[in-house]
């Protein structure tokens, strides 16, 4: 990946290989973190967060924020646009799910047709229980 004519350092590249390493998940800064150290080149969260936001900005990166006790979540897209689609998160795990379900996409157009409302699937999120946890429960 390009990363234009911006100044290139280790940390920087290893950020992006993490990113793309990881890329049909989230991620969070700690999880970064803790990788760059591993690798050898540690680096601050905060310029961890400041690197993330600028690759949000060029929307290399899209940056989740799912409720107000935990952190933000990142995720790599790449040079294309991540389509948008509702997310289910586990209570009781914390897995983030991507859903892209034609019934949702009904749902989003009911909404605004008839409430006048448009929902923004990308920061949309149901809560429950993954199929994991639930199994779990009933053994």
């Amino acid at each position: 990946m390009k990363l234009s004519n911006e100044y290139k350092t280790k940390q920087k590249e290893n950020l992006i290989a993490f990113l793309i390493k990881n890329k049909d998940r989230h991620t969070n800064v700690q999880e970064i973190s803790s990788y760059l150290a591993q690798e050898g080149s540690p680096v601050g969260t905060a310029t961890i967060y400041r690197q993330l936001e600028k690759l949000v900005e060029r929307g290399i990166v899209r940056k989740y924020v799912l409720d107000g006790k935990t952190g933000a979540c990142f995720q790599y897209i790449g040079d294309n646009s991540c389509h948008e689609h509702f997310h289910l998160k586990c209570v009781c795990c914390g897995q983030l799910i991507h859903i892209d379900c034609d019934f949702l996409s009904g749902v989003n157009k009911h909404i605004f047709e008839h409430h006048g409302f448009t929902v923004n699937s990308t920061q949309t999120v149901f809560y429950g229980k993954c199929s994991e946890c639930s199994g779990s429960e009933e053994e």
